[in-house]
């Protein structure tokens, strides 16, 4: 029957709060607001550790930036664009793993990657001239993602399941 209470609270919390989400990221201009269920979807495969929310932010914040940064890089290199995207995430992906390496407590090198994928596939396309506000909406997703869909959502169910267990044991 604990299985089942926990079965059901994560359905309920999933079907409640990332659609709130998903209804106010527009009015809040962020159009990118599916980006924040990925991030929470590694914090979830992460094993939910809110001890780990403030790296695995910091992780994700650094890859946004790291996606522009590698936009930029691309626009200005002169050679042609598959060596242009070769040699950046070559470069970037190496150094994100060697400095993620530095401050292990403060950075969480998966979310630095996953971030750094999530920012380059939102801001490539359109090129380093079309980014507009695209890293702060993606910084605005990510921190959701950890804080709201991941935190909030895990504290909530973790009322609940102790609401269940109350009234079972009356």
């Amino acid at each position: 029957m604990v299985k089942k209470a926990e079965t059901l609270t994560l359905a309920l919390c999933i079907a409640l709060l990332p659609p709130i989400w998903a209804v106010a990221a527009p009015y809040l201009n962020v159009t990118t607001g599916a980006v924040a269920l990925i991030c929470a979807g590694l914090c979830a495969a992460n094993g939910d550790k809110t001890s780990d929310a403030v790296k695995v932010s910091i992780g994700f914040l650094l890859g946004d930036f790291w996606a522009y940064l590698a936009v930029w890089v691309m626009d200005v290199m002169p050679f042609h664009p598959d060596a242009e995207l070769f040699g950046t995430l070559f470069v970037l992906g190496g150094l994100a793993v060697l400095l993620s390496s530095l401050a292990p407590k403060w950075i969480f090198c998966p979310a630095w990657l996953c971030g750094w994928a999530i920012g380059l596939t939102i801001m490539a396309p359109g090129g380093f001239s079309q980014i507009g506000t695209l890293p702060l909406q993606i910084a605005a997703a990510m921190l959701v993602g950890v804080w709201y869909v991941g935190v909030l959502l895990n504290k909530v169910r973790s009322i609940l399941l102790m609401l269940v267990a109350k009234r079972r044991s009356h």
